[in-house]
């Protein structure tokens, strides 16, 4: 079987880990978001594909869910020492060697995908990870700065991380200098996929991103495509998916989620127990438990999603 999903971040991660566990024979190719990707210090940063290949390849910190296990911040310690006004962005020691070899190998001429997949030759991932693009793009936000009253826009990882998402987003956008072109080797996995999946990452900042590259819609309105809901009960199981909905006019539900991709893209939608009863025109809608607390149970949602799938 040959499953292609597209994911970005905690959540998409550890749904991976749990198809893994529960189609341990299938050829899995994960399309990843690069929109959260920044340059601080003068390195490239990919969370998504690291967090995704850490993950996978069991050197994540599992409490945290991103970065390194037994990681060390003393070199972000040093950097606040000095008043540097991005220490707020978390590199850890061991997570930094990670974004020091990526620049290294991407000053040198490779591009994101050459790259990601030498850095994959030690974390042996179990699965082929392709950057949506190698093309450079980051995701923005508009905000209005609360200490001068002006809209400005500023980078995701700022206003996710150093403002926890409290400044209300007015808008937000991917940004990018070229034409956004699939990486080698993305479309080719969606055509020959026998089912795609959507794991329950953020929908606008993490999925959308990849969506927005040029012919992955195209190329999935042949396939059969399974999404799972990142909201339960209209919260987001983690993070602050709310406040990303919320900046696009979205609802935070199952519901709203499922309509927001619609079924020009779903041809399935799983949603938790407790949002049973969710309609989505056009697409086949069903309630299993949602909820990663294992590997087992998130086994059993990707089991569900083939099911629906079925293959």
């Amino acid at each position: 079987m040959r499953i292609v999903a597209l994911a970005g971040g905690i959540g998409g991660a550890r749904f991976l880990r749990g198809v893994q566990h529960a189609v341990p024979d299938a050829e899995l190719t994960v399309v990843v978001n690069t929109g959260d990707d920044t340059t601080l210090y003068g390195l490239r940063i990919c969370p998504d594909l690291d967090t995704v290949m850490y993950t996978l390849g069991g050197g994540i910190d599992a409490e945290r869910g991103w970065g390194r296990q037994d990681e060390s911040w003393k070199a972000k310690d040093e950097l606040a020492a000095y008043g540097s006004p991005t220490a707020w962005f978390g590199l850890g020691d061991r997570d930094l060697a990670t974004h020091l070899r990526r620049t290294q190998l991407m000053l040198g001429g490779a591009t994101l995908t050459e790259v990601t997949a030498s850095l994959c030759e030690r974390w042996q991932p179990g699965a082929r990870l392709l950057p949506m693009s190698d093309t450079q793009a980051e995701t923005h936000v508009t905000v209005t700065d609360p200490e001068t009253g002006q809209r400005r826009a500023m980078h995701f990882q700022e206003w996710w991380i150093r403002h926890r998402a409290s400044l209300p987003a007015e808008s937000i956008t991917l940004v990018t200098h070229n034409e956004l072109l699939p990486a080698p080797g993305v479309l080719e996995a969606i055509h020959d996929a026998d089912v795609v999946l959507l794991p329950p990452s953020n929908p606008v900042v993490s999925i959308g991103p990849i969506l927005q590259v040029e012919g992955v819609r195209d190329a999935l309105s042949s396939k059969t495509v399974i999404g799972l809901s990142p909201i339960i009960g209209g919260a987001p199981v983690r993070g602050m998916a709310d406040a990303c909905l919320t900046a696009i006019g979205i609802e935070t539900s199952a519901e709203a989620v499922g309509r927001h991709y619609g079924s020009d893209l779903l041809d399935g939608w799983l949603v938790d127990v407790v949002d049973a009863g969710v309609s989505v025109p056009g697409v086949d809608v069903r309630a299993v438990p949602l909820y990663m607390t294992d590997v087992v149970t998130t086994a059993a949602m990707a089991r569900s999603a083939l099911d629906l799938a079925g293959v």
